[in-house]
């Protein structure tokens, strides 16, 4: 096994300290059986999600969503020699692919736009073949791209019809604003419709994401014991050392997982591991080129930028998103109280709203009050 595959023993054997002694979560069988249900499903997943794929992330009992302490010397516990090979050799291959070179369902890079649907016939692009352009109905376009509520009451009710499914979404916020929470109750909307999701998080530890959830009244770890939630931690320090193979890797253990939603926390940090402008612009996109390729929903978090809270740290992602949602402190020229206000900055092939409006963050997750104004 080559230096950089190690990086799934150590991204899976991320475990607190003050962790130890906890009792192990019960592995419990699937109550739900994610076939039944592909309506948030890519067009080029495998027939049957592998449930094993990302089996030994979460806790310490080796179960879904248990992690596996790298320093063991336990073989047949690393996910990566058993669990993550077998998920490469036996995922049944995809009837098809998703092509184009980066983000965007509107043709842009990653993904396929929406030409790909219409074809390019007589009545020119996205028209069917033999039809004018003045015989092109919108409301048709619109109808054939499907589309996935975020979770999140008010703001779903600020984007009309929805944002595109396997669409690329950024979150941009200063530090307190909510975007952990955001991407967790992105997934959780998932994950309470029987679906599967996978959480990458480079800052929080396993047990804290577990611990906010919980907070939130969201049943991670019964998802984790019904293998329908994957929580990978990892270190910056060892992506930076990996990122090529996380980069090839990741995609086809979402696929042989079966997610129907993924959630990056943070991008930012990736980001931060290259010096020069264009490396990381360059290794940011094929970043996320490679996880819209894996035909997931994707959420990325990103620190606004110190100057503008519009506008993230290096101001790569939001270009490079099909969505951009941006939460930001709002200070009243009294100082008498501070609010948090969110924004949609932009949804491709969607109409949404452009106010500015209010929310909270309360014991049940973010709440934005659509009939509220700042002040």
């Amino acid at each position: 096994m080559s230096g950089d595959d190690d990086w799934f023993e150590r991204a899976v054997g991320e475990a607190d300290d003050d962790a130890e002694g906890d009792e192990e979560r019960e592995t419990t069988e699937p109550d739900v059986d994610p076939s039944d249900d592909d309506s948030e499903r890519p067009d080029a997943e495998p027939d049957t999600p592998d449930p094993d794929a990302f089996e030994g992330f979460g806790d310490e009992s080796g179960g879904s969503g248990a992690a596996v302490d790298p320093d063991s010397g336990d073989d047949d516990g690393s996910p990566f020699e058993e669990d993550f090979a077998s998920a490469f050799q036996n995922a049944p291959d995809p009837e098809g692919g998703f092509g184009g070179g980066g983000p965007g369902p509107g043709g842009g890079p990653g993904e396929a736009g929406p030409e790909a649907d219409f074809g390019g016939g007589s009545g020119g692009p996205g028209a069917p073949d033999g039809a004018s352009a003045e015989d092109f109905d919108e409301n048709e376009f619109e109808s054939a791209i499907e589309r996935i509520d975020l979770g999140i009451d008010g703001l779903d009710d600020m984007i009309l019809g929805g944002v595109p499914k396997r669409s690329l979404i950024s979150v941009i916020g200063s530090a307190g604003t909510g975007k952990t929470t955001f991407g967790l109750q992105f997934l959780n909307r998932a994950l309470a419709d029987g679906k599967r999701g996978v959480y990458v998080t480079l800052e929080e530890s396993t047990d804290r994401i577990y611990d906010t959830a919980e907070e939130k009244g969201w049943s991670f770890v019964e998802y984790a014991d019904e293998e329908r939630l994957a929580i990978v931690h990892l270190d910056p320090v060892e992506m930076a050392n990996s990122l090529s193979s996380i980069r090839n890797d990741l995609p086809d253990l979402v696929k042989a997982f079966g997610a129907d939603r993924l959630v990056l926390d943070s991008v930012s940090l990736l980001e931060m591991m290259y010096d020069h402008p264009s490396d990381r612009r360059s290794e940011v996109y094929q970043f996320t080129r490679s996880l819209k390729e894996a035909g997931v929903t994707t959420l990325v978090t990103s620190e606004a930028s110190g100057d503008n809270p519009y506008s993230s740290r290096y101001g790569i992602i939001e270009y490079l998103a099909d969505a951009v949602f941006v939460l930001q402190y709002v200070r009243p020229s009294d100082f008498q109280e501070t609010r948090l206000a969110v924004e949609i900055q932009k949804i491709r092939d969607a109409n949404h709203s452009r106010e500015t409006k209010p929310y909270e963050i309360t014991n049940e997750g973010l709440s934005v009050y659509r009939q509220a104004n700042i002040f």
